[in-house]
């Protein structure tokens, strides 16, 4: 494969396979994970279904580096990788987008989207170069985000939307999706739906979790 092949559209690296095998969680009194075995492909999206409780949120929590496994290994383009937290999940292309949206309402699409990020200049982030990349990403998807406007002011599909670019801006080639139509209106849905394929088509690999 040439080195054009391996990334996506967006500039990004692809994630050509990642597995999970024989993951073990546990919390008190309770046996979350028992021994699961996952994987992913590009250009997949793969449905992770099951109850609540059933311990989806949990895997998909150790692969984006909240939670640490007591058993179990990572593999990445078929090689073994160690996440012990979301920094290092990112920093592997794999990003999350939670079902409770972590934005401050606050702040602009832009400045939310800079937060956290790392420069050469230490803390100061150039805000137009982020809103540029932001509006690059967001024809790109068809996200139809504003770098300017006020998070307060935007409906709850489009802070989703939000949620992506910040993942897509950060690198993430495989996309975590936790409940992500569960406070959508039936046309955001269908938006959202779109936007997956597109992103599916373009090489991302995305994980739906879904209890219905």
């Amino acid at each position: 494969m040439s080195d054009n092949e391996n990334l996506l559209p967006s500039g990004l690296p692809r994630i050509e396979s990642l597995e999970m095998r024989g993951v073990v969680k546990r919390f008190p009194g309770v046996l979350a994970n028992d021994h699961v075995d996952f994987d992913v492909k590009t250009g997949e999206i793969h449905a992770l279904l099951g109850e609540n409780g059933a311990g989806k949120s949990t895997l998909m929590k150790i692969l984006y580096g909240l939670y640490s496994p007591e058993e179990g290994e990572i593999l990445l383009n078929g090689e073994m990788i160690d996440i012990e937290s979301p920094n290092d999940s990112i920093d592997h292309g794999i990003g999350m987008i939670h079902q409770h949206f972590m934005l401050v309402d606050n702040l602009s699409v832009a400045q939310n989207v800079a937060i956290g990020l790392k420069t050469s200049r230490g803390p100061v982030v150039d805000i137009a170069s982020v809103s540029e990349r932001i509006l690059e990403l967001s024809k790109k998807y068809g996200l139809k985000v504003d770098p300017n406007a006020i998070i307060s002011d935007l409906a709850v599909g489009e802070r989703q939307r939000v949620e992506i670019i910040k993942a897509l801006y950060r690198g993430a080639a495989l996309l975590i999706l936790d409940e992500p139509t569960a406070v959508l209106t039936p046309q955001e849905v269908e938006d959202v739906f779109v936007i997956f394929r597109q992103m599916a088509a373009d090489g991302h690999a995305l994980i739906f979790i879904s209890h219905k």
